[in-house]
């Protein structure tokens, strides 16, 4: 069989892939790559840092590039098959993956390099790739006995099953929910668009009225605007209990058998707990620096929710005689409310925000900071036709990256935003291979008689995930595994995040805030609204935030033996942080994708942690102008472009020159006072 996957290509062969050629490609790319690694283990040479380290980072190319291909798909374009593929390929990996781990001789050929360290006359890089492949064998099972190495071999194997099958169980209950409405009463409330896009929905399904879903630009605006409370609650139920049904989609046995899994790992590795294990390997270090700093945050937070949880409470009473506020009413008064407030509601900003010209947007931005153009191709194979490509240029006219965007939700893409990379940007013999990266979203679908048009939260992910997308695109890296996102957890949303706060700034708003039909620039007055509204309700959204930090810590910092209720444990956990009353058929824990099948495990506060950073660096933008380009240059220079080659925290002290302060994400938040 000709099998694209095993020939040599720059661009992935979306075009030309059928599924039945994934695991012939896996099975053939993890042979080749075995005898890469056979040939340094035996190389009769003593070990140097050149034919161990480096040989080693630069193994297994055809099958990253393979995996990468199979993993991006089957999140954004998935079907039984290729799911089927994945409950059979991610065991093999796993071993694969362990065989290197706790390969005896390379291990050997690795610690002997690591041990003359000192006489070696090794660049940041290279002293970051020799301390890090070391730990990764040592933390791996690398000085573990045979029998704790088979057993971590069982473990792994068996958490690459479990987290596959949670993630398709939460995209199954997705997609097998829907809520069939026929009369045009029951969408009271809801905006043209939303109605639009709902009948639109049930036309394609061949049904009559309107579909309501749990994908997020269907949900949303249900929770956001309609009138009925107990549609409200009916889809608010849905959604907060996927994977919470004792069916066969039920997810509660997968989450205690991870963390139970985990657990286990961490202690055969010698860890107190999975969180120990993963937080030696992050900015944050221990436990209890995560939930000391968790933990000051709600200290700061709390009274400030409350009071806006009052506040929220006591108008909907006053509105509607809503005597005891649920979690179906938050979003719907939250929105009232701020109309009231600030007299500004998505409605308003939305036709401003027309995709396309928030993309040209970022775009801009990104060109008056860093010097790149983006240039739409057309002759890039692509896995669906909604997906978009571009060429990314620097100032000099240097190709930087290909560019793919892929924006729509459909049946076969799992919910969220993400950014991913198909090939990683390293440097060998001289020549830079360039980065191949993409975004991938769930943004409201174009209809019969409206474009696709943003609400202002998903004009900010929009930006979340384009500063990703430029860590990996202005990688300037020697290895691999230590380019553009390959860099410490809790340190890795910090380009992101800080792309978000362009997105309040007049002076960024100029550039593509234009009415998509008449073609007018935002009044001011709205710009306005927008920074004077960011603050609000800022206190519950901390607190929500910290909820699920707190969550993640409580299931993966502590021995989980004892835990034999799902909902009952995560209610312990909520505990400081709840404002609603617990809805007792909703569960967070058996749909909570970040830490159950991403890689956010012991994570989860890595957002806020970021947010830190990110408030701070943007303060020095905003001190010196927020498109000063010698700001943007030292920023590309020190953060974006070194990927994981230093410790993070020195790559941010050479950018801000001083370690980051609480007190500008204090401020912004609004959760205290600005210090002049």
């Amino acid at each position: 069989m000709n099998n694209p996957l095993l020939e040599s290509f720059d661009q992935a062969p979306f075009e030309h892939i059928e599924n039945e050629h994934f695991k012939p490609a896996f099975l053939q790319a993890i042979e080749q790559a075995r005898k890469e690694i056979d040939q340094i283990v035996d190389n009769p040479e003593s070990p140097t840092f050149k034919n161990t380290l480096e040989a080693l980072d630069f193994s297994g190319k055809q099958l990253d590039r393979v995996s990468s291909i199979f993993f991006n798909l089957n999140s954004a374009e998935t079907n039984e098959e290729i799911q089927k593929i994945a409950q059979e390929i991610s065991p093999l990996l796993s071993e694969f993956n362990n065989d290197i781990t706790l390969n005896e001789k390379l291990f050997q050929r690795v610690k002997s390099v690591y041990q003359q360290r000192g006489e070696l006359s090794l660049t940041s890089e290279q002293q970051t790739l020799l301390d890090k492949r070391y730990k990764s064998f040592s933390r791996n099972g690398a000085n573990l006995d045979e029998a704790g190495k088979k057993r971590l071999r069982e473990i792994d194997a068996e958490l690459s099953k479990l987290k596959l099958k949670f993630g398709e169980n939460v995209l199954a209950e997705t997609n097998k929910y829907e809520m069939h409405l026929t009369e045009e009463a029951d969408l009271a409330g809801l905006p043209e668009g939303a109605k639009e896009a709902a009948a639109q929905l049930a036309k394609s399904k061949d049904k009559e009225g309107w579909l309501i879903t749990l994908d997020y630009p269907s949900y949303i605006p249900f929770m956001k605007y309609a009138d009925n409370r107990e549609l409200r609650k009916e889809l608010s139920q849905a959604f907060g209990s996927k994977g919470f049904h004792q069916d066969d989609l039920d997810n509660q046995e997968n989450v205690l058998q991870i963390v139970s899994l985990r657990h286990e790992r961490a202690n055969l590795l010698g860890y107190p707990t999975h969180a120990d294990f993963v937080l030696e390997e992050r900015m944050a270090e221990t436990p209890k620096k995560v939930l000391d700093f968790l933990s000051e945050l709600l200290d700061k937070a709390k009274p400030a929710a409350i009071r806006e949880f009052n506040q929220l409470a006591s108008f909907a009473k006053d509105t509607d005689g809503i005597e005891q506020l649920e979690k179906w009413d938050s979003a719907y008064y939250s929105e009232k409310l701020k109309q009231q407030l600030f007299n500004l509601d998505d409605e308003k900003l939305k036709p401003y925000f027309k995709l396309e010209n928030v993309i040209n947007g970022v775009f801009k931005v990104a060109e008056k900071l860093f010097g790149l153009t983006f240039k739409e191709v057309f002759d890039v194979e692509k896995y669906h036709e909604e997906v978009k490509t571009y060429e990314v240029y620097d100032r000099d006219n240097q190709f930087i990256a290909l560019f793919y965007t892929d924006f729509h939700p459909r049946q076969g893409k799992r919910g969220g935003a993400w950014m991913t990379s198909y090939k990683s940007q390293y440097t060998v013999n001289g020549d830079n291979s360039r980065p191949h990266i993409s975004n991938v979203c769930n943004f409201t679908k174009p209809t019969e008689t409206k474009p696709s048009l943003l609400t202002f939260n998903e004009v900010t992910t929009l930006f979340h995930e384009f500063g990703h997308g430029l860590h990996g695109m202005l990688a300037n890296t020697t290895y691999p595994s230590l380019s553009g996102t390959s860099v410490y957890w809790d340190f890795v949303e910090l380009p992101s995040q800080i792309m978000e706060n362009w997105c309040y700034e007049k002076e960024a708003l100029e550039l593509f805030a234009f009415h998509y039909e008449t073609g007018e620039l935002i009044p001011m007055e709205l710009v306005a609204k927008i920074k004077e509204s960011a603050t609000f309700q800022e206190g519950m959204a901390t607190l929500r935030q910290l909820s699920f930090g707190f969550l993640d810590m409580a299931w993966h910092a502590a021995d989980p033996a004892a835990i034999k209720n799902v909902k009952t444990f995560e209610a312990k956990a909520f505990e400081g942080t709840n404002l609603f009353p617990d809805s007792p058929e909703t569960c967070m824990s058996t749909a909570f994708a970040h830490i159950f099948q991403g890689g956010y495990s012991s994570g989860y506060y890595s957002y806020k942690w970021a947010e830190v950073l990110d408030a701070d660096a943007f303060a020095y933008f905003k001190e010196k102008g927020i498109f000063n380009t010698a700001v943007a240059n030292e920023f590309k220079e020190h953060v974006l472009s070194k990927g994981g080659t230093e410790n993070p925290m020195t790559l941010y002290k050479r950018f801000r020159g001083a370690e980051p302060k609480i007190e500008p994400l204090l401020e912004r938040a609004g959760l205290i006072k600005k210090v002049v």
